[in-house]
């Protein structure tokens, strides 16, 4: 009986292995088994005109054409250049390839079709604000069709088009198994983001764009830098530009305008909005250093009396002082991202009622003392957030926590579980998604404080973290943002980040703890949880895809971890699936 169902797992693992094309899963994919070869010299065309194909083309602005001719560059440039022959992916001594002295079949044209018109926002898009759909057909004869309403869709369908393709290992040949193809696709939620930390450990700008590369192949669009905190400043500031001189670990650990301005650039010819956040009024302890007015609880110990992690530190909840430093710093930060971004995020977590004792202007760690000042706190700051044309963000305690009131258009990032996405909808705010029991993927991974010998030793054995064990990528794709929703409240949930907080974290391992477990969640926010059928879409369908997704990451310069091993990736269900 168990070798039957055995069996049975392997004929509905073979049927499906075509799908192992394209990760996300599209919303409606058929195939044929028929083999086609790509050119170099494909002929490619964008609304009836030729588009030449030149590799490491970028766009000499931002337009439309210029966005969608910098995507076939890096399409094709993936394809010829990554090569991927897929030997990993099949039983040893299969003869998985086609055969070259039977004659080559050749795609012929790849016609571009965009039936709208870009508008400002499509490169900072509010949620839902750009249609992101497409429509891909590969004929028998050799013909490519791409249908999209706006470039972004375009490209979307572009980087499904690129994982169609192969290398062979006879040499310059690339081919698609798999004509003919259909494809219609579209995402589920309009946010699906990374969050990154640049201030416990600072990543240079060729890692964030390297990042800002992979989310794209992944169909994400979203990039949270939570750019500053307690322990460091690393944003440079011209018209304060002490914060930075200060506040940053070293002089080589800063952004410069410049710096975000490329960083923002990049990501919307790639689709992927980049917003920052400044946190505030606690974790911003590091202002201290520079204006030691404007800060209460500055490296005061022991920390876990004040903050969650040293050295702690919170603005003056009652100071003018405080306003005004806001009011200049925004003046000069807001209106340079506002061209690329159309959110700002204004933090609010973990703020320590304890502070205020310290602040001359308050002394009380009373709610009912705090709670109006706080409230004004946050209509200053999110009323300067929209005047610079930016839609504000924040953390999940500042309603939750403090019970402050926020304007309908706030969108709050909800983390702490249970039932806080619920509780939000359920107040008619719009959500993100960062659940830390399935998006947090800094969990798991041990202390960044050390103990030493005696009492301490035995308080912190055996040295876990708060929030382990570690989120997997089976974890990840197990967890559905709307679930126990009304339908009204699920249709305030824009989307999901997972969270890459970086106190052990720097550009050394940032690739292998972020890939592939992000696109797991990539595929939950794009495909959906649940399949066109409304099932829970399957691990065992979803692993073959995720590891020949994984080796093309590989192949494209990010290193991302092995979803299994080799003997599992070659073709063996039975002994790498668990038995129904």
């Amino acid at each position: 009986m168990l070798s039957s169902a055995f069996s049975s797992l392997s004929l509905f693992l073979l049927a499906l292995s075509p799908v192992a094309a394209v990760w996300p899963a599209p919303q409606k994919y058929s195939n044929g088994s028929s083999v086609l070869y790509l050119h170099q010299n494909i002929k490619v065309t964008y609304n009836g005109e030729f588009l030449p194909y030149t590799a490491g083309y970028a766009p000499q602005k931002l337009s439309s054409k210029e966005v969608v001719q910098a995507g076939v560059s890096r399409t094709l440039s993936a394809i010829f250049g990554s090569k991927f022959v897929p030997w990993k992916l099949h039983k040893p001594g299969s003869q998985f390839e086609p055969d070259l002295r039977k004659g080559q079949k050749w795609l012929n044209t790849l016609q571009i079709v965009q039936t709208g018109k870009d508008q400002a926002s499509t490169f900072k898009p509010l949620a839902g604000e750009v249609d992101e759909s497409y429509n891909l057909t590969v004929s028998d004869s050799g013909d490519v069709k791409l249908t999209a309403v706006s470039s972004i869709g375009v490209l979307r369908g572009l980087e499904t088009f690129s994982q169609l393709f192969y290398q062979h290992s006879a040499g310059p040949f690339w081919y698609t198994p798999y004509a003919p193809v259909s494809i219609q696709d579209a995402p589920k939620f309009p946010h699906r983001g990374v969050m990154i930390d640049t201030a416990r450990n600072f990543f240079p700008v060729p890692d964030i764009l390297r990042t800002i590369d992979a989310m794209a192949w992944n169909k994400l669009n979203r990039l949270h830098v939570h750019v500053t905190d307690s322990q460091s400043w690393p944003l440079v500031i011209p018209s304060m530009p002490e914060l930075a001189a200060k506040g940053a670990y070293h002089p080589s650990q800063t952004y410069s305008p410049e710096d975000v301005a490329t960083i923002q650039q990049y990501g919307a010819e790639r689709g992927v909005e980049v917003y920052f956040e400044i946190d505030m009024p606690g974790h911003i302890g590091v202002v201290s250093l520079s204006h030691p007015d404007l800060i209460v609880a500055y490296d005061q110990l022991p920390y876990y009396w004040w903050c969650n992690e040293p050295p702690c530190g919170a603005f003056k909840l009652n100071s003018t002082a405080v306003d005004a430093f806001v009011e200049k710093l925004f003046d000069d930060l807001l209106p340079r991202l506002a061209p690329y971004a159309a959110y700002f995020h204004t933090g609010g977590d973990e703020l320590n009622k304890n502070d205020s004792m310290l602040d001359d202007g308050v002394r009380s760690n009373s709610s009912e003392v705090l709670q109006p000042l706080l409230q004004k706190f946050i209509d200053a700051q999110h009323a300067r957030v929209r005047k610079a044309g930016l839609t504000p963000m924040t953390w999940e305690e500042i309603p939750l926590d403090w019970n402050i009131t926020l304007g309908k258009d706030t969108v709050v990032q909800s983390w702490l579980g249970g039932d806080s996405v619920k509780k939000l909808t359920g107040m008619g705010l719009q959500v993100i998604d960062s659940d830390y029991n399935f998006l947090y993927l800094d969990c798991g991974r041990g202390q960044w404080i050390n103990f030493g010998n005696g009492a301490a030793f035995d308080v912190g054995y055996p040295f876990n973290d708060w929030c382990g064990p570690t989120k997997s990528w089976r974890l990840i794709y197990s967890h559905d943002p709307t679930a126990n929703l009304t339908p009204e409240e699920a249709k305030l949930v824009l989307g999901g980040e997972v969270a890459v907080w970086s106190e052990t974290i720097d550009p050394v391992n940032f690739d292998s703890l972020v890939w592939p477990r992000a696109s797991a969640a990539g595929e939950v926010l794009w495909s959906g949880r649940t399949d066109a059928s409304g099932q829970n879409r399957s691990q065992l369908e979803a692993a073959p895809r995720l590891n020949e997704f994984r080796e093309r990451m590989v192949l494209r310069g990010v290193g991302a971890s092995p979803v299994q091993m080799t003997f599992c990736t070659q073709g063996s269900p039975e002994e790498c699936n668990w038995p129904a």
